[in-house]
């Protein structure tokens, strides 16, 4: 029997991981005009870290971790809680007051697998530490946009303030109340969430619960002086740049350390699953991990669901490793000079590729169509012989003859200013011809 991947475990093969480096390279790109710095964590940490951070009455805790029990090791179910980690294991703080960091890679959460949501799913994270400025919660959200906008991703921003210590209890009180009116009307998850964690009952998905909380009090009305000056400056750092928001007074987010600012990137072509990323305020989520007392806000994006709107919309995917020039050599000959000339080829930057099988130029030309080579440069025994070749723009078709017996490191001169090569190692290497 054939072995498969995991149930909700997924390979990205080539044809889609082009998609998927596109969208890496735009986040990279976007990160760095923010000053964000790479961070990279291991994907195992100590299981009290999520406990601790998410929240032990959360569902990510109680039901979808990935733990090894014996020795109270998980995969990491998310990337916040394993960034400020190492931020606080590595002094970050100290080395500079207020940091920005992001992280690309992998999570794993035992869920149901489900259209652009996967039990091994990958995110983008970004976070500020250090500041509490609303301007950064204003400037963070229009990064997330600004990338999403780049890609061609149409989303609208929502966005709630969740009060902080000093507001949440009355409003919690308040909602408490309100839910208990209503208790007999709502599924079993919101019943048990009401004694552990009853924001969540807002955020409920089942069609009955939410009918139920259409009347519920609104945070907004119970937020302190403080929150309140703060969700405003954040909302005026928005307009200030440009950003359309909406206001979504049932938003609340699935982890226990958000304070104020939260948000969520939502769109319309995903089905239920609306949410192509989100995120928020956690100041004093540092504090509760042995940190600092630092505050700190950020934003994780699916890539699946990423992916999966930009195939939706995208009449092209990108080519990945579109070769410079095929060299198709023709007998042995002309193929041990190929040979030869394809490796010096590459040490100057060009992406290069040959035919080991000593095939037809027939056969090799459809080759070099199928790796999508910009030039094909065909050399014969006849052609070595004259010390002439036939190079060849696979893009108008037009060709011309080189001088091939100049020796392989003036030709590969040659062929590098020549081709124009794509990639930028081969750019630098032509500019120092």
């Amino acid at each position: 029997m054939k072995i498969k991947a995991l149930n909700g475990f997924k390979d990205i093969i080539p044809g889609e991981v082009e998609l998927w480096q596109q969208v890496e390279n735009s986040a990279r790109d976007i990160f760095a005009r923010f000053n964000f710095s790479e961070i990279r964590t291991p994907i195992l940490e100590k299981t009290d870290l999520f406990a601790r951070s998410i929240g032990e009455t959360t569902d990510i805790v109680e039901k979808e971790m990935y733990t090894f029990v014996d020795k109270q090791i998980t995969m990491r179910p998310e990337a916040t809680a394993s960034l400020l980690r190492a931020y606080i294991q590595h002094g970050l703080h100290v080395q500079k007051p207020i940091q920005r960091l992001f992280t690309i890679g992998p999570m794993f959460r035992h869920e149901r697998p489900q259209k652009g949501r996967l039990r091994q799913f990958h995110q983008m994270d970004a976070e500020v530490l250090g500041t509490a400025n609303p301007r950064v919660d204003a400037e963070l959200m229009a990064m997330g946009a600004m990338l999403l906008h780049e890609l061609g991703v149409t989303v609208s921003l929502e966005m709630n303030s969740l009060g902080c210590p000093v507001c949440r209890p009355g409003f919690r009180e308040t909602l408490l109340a309100f839910i208990e009116e209503r208790k007999e009307a709502l599924c079993e998850d919101c019943g048990r969430r009401s004694k552990t964690n009853p924001l969540r009952v807002l955020d409920c998905k089942n069609p009955k619960c939410r009918e139920q909380v259409e009347e519920a009090p609104s945070i907004q009305e119970h937020l302190c002086d403080d929150c309140d000056e703060h969700f405003g400056a954040v909302q005026s750092g928005l307009q200030q740049l440009g950003i359309q928001y909406s206001l979504n007074r049932f938003m609340v987010r699935g982890l226990d350390y958000y304070t104020r600012t939260t948000f969520e990137f939502i769109t319309q072509d995903l089905g239920a699953q609306a949410a192509v990323g989100a995120g928020g305020r956690y100041d004093s989520l540092v504090e509760k991990l042995g940190g600092p007392n630092v505050p700190g806000i950020g934003f994780a994006i699916g890539m699946e669901r990423l992916v999966l709107l930009l195939q939706q919309h995208e009449e092209e995917v990108p080519v990945g490793n579109a070769i410079d020039i095929f060299v198709a050599g023709l007998g042995e000959k002309a193929s041990e000079f190929a040979f030869s000339l394809v490796h010096a080829l590459r040490q100057k930057g060009l992406q290069t590729a040959m035919d080991h099988e000593g095939r037809s130029l027939k056969s090799q030309m459809k080759q070099a169509n199928k790796v999508h080579s910009r030039y094909v440069l065909i050399i014969g025994e006849n052609e070595l012989e004259q010390g002439q070749a036939v190079l060849r723009n696979m893009v108008n078709q037009e060709q011309q003859e080189i001088a091939i017996n100049r020796g392989t490191e003036e030709l590969s001169h040659f062929l590098v200013e020549e081709c124009q090569p794509s990639s930028n190692v081969a750019k630098l290497s032509a500019q120092k011809l």
